[in-house]
């Protein structure tokens, strides 16, 4: 039987607060994170930029650095003309200009833009994109994907350990999770039953899961991330502002949300 581990990690993504970091701390958080990594788990590096040109440019930067793969989240900041014609042209080109695989990232509660199907897809027919984590927690629109881009190399993962057992149900082949940082073996365990067809027992433990992984992500975010990565005994450190450290009341309420699932 297959036993299903974390297969590596995720550098400047969503939780690794990439948007407040200079284009030179991004590389050297990728290029620490190489010289630390196991050579058998796999790097896949954020280079997602507001424009085509900085993004290829980040993406050279992060494979020299050690990426295996990349991870390019959606430009938003013009949100209004990010039909589908500009981001499959904006994905074309990151992909062509780069010798490592491209990950689409689409997390709409952060960026107010959903990677439309249409374009995702198109790009699936790349042969240097290789698949899409989708952030937004809309089944339908994930399985919709799956049944699209399943006669190509695409592997669609849930962004979200919050609904993880439904995508593996659709289709899905896997996550990356921000509530991994926190209860990793856990959600390890979730995917495992989920391809062994143990459902029972996957809704269970994830029924567990999501007030915490909510907790941490849509509700609290980013500092309540790092402060349950200290209560399990791993470094969270803290926030660089704007973000601000929790307050005493939403401290109290984030303790309530892991304790009352039996994590704490």
């Amino acid at each position: 039987m297959l036993f299903i581990a974390l297969a590596g990690l995720v550098v400047q993504g969503s939780n690794g607060e990439y948007p407040y970091l200079t284009p030179e701390e991004r590389v050297e958080v990728v290029k620490r994170v190489k010289q630390a990594l196991p050579q058998d788990k796999l790097l896949m590096a954020g280079s997602g930029c507001e424009s085509t040109r900085a993004t290829i440019q980040m993406s050279q930067q992060m494979e020299d650095a050690g990426a295996d793969c990349l991870l390019v989240v959606t430009p938003c900041f013009y949100r209004g003309r990010m039909d589908s014609r500009a981001l499959i042209n904006h994905y074309t080109k990151v992909a062509d200009s780069s010798s490592v695989p491209v990950v689409l990232y689409s997390v709409p509660a952060n960026t107010g833009l959903d990677l439309p199907v249409d374009a995702i897809i198109q790009l699936s027919q790349h042969p240097n994109i290789v698949g899409l984590k989708d952030s937004g927690g809309d089944i339908t629109r994930i399985a919709l994907i799956v049944q699209k881009t399943r006669l190509q190399d695409f592997q669609v993962l849930a962004g979200s350990a919050g609904f993880l057992m439904a995508a593996y149900a659709v289709g899905a082949v896997g996550g990356v999770c921000a509530l991994a940082n926190v209860l990793g073996q856990q959600v390890c365990d979730l995917a495992q039953l989920c391809v062994s067809g143990r459902w029972d027992e996957a809704r269970e433990l994830q029924y567990r899961l999501i007030e915490p992984n909510t907790a941490v992500t849509r509700q609290y975010g980013v500092p309540a991330l790092k402060q349950a990565m200290e209560w399990f005994g791993y470094h969270g450190g803290v926030c660089r502002s704007p973000l601000q450290p929790l307050s005493k009341a939403d401290l109290e309420q984030l303790q309530v949300k892991f304790s009352s699932n039996g994590w704490l």
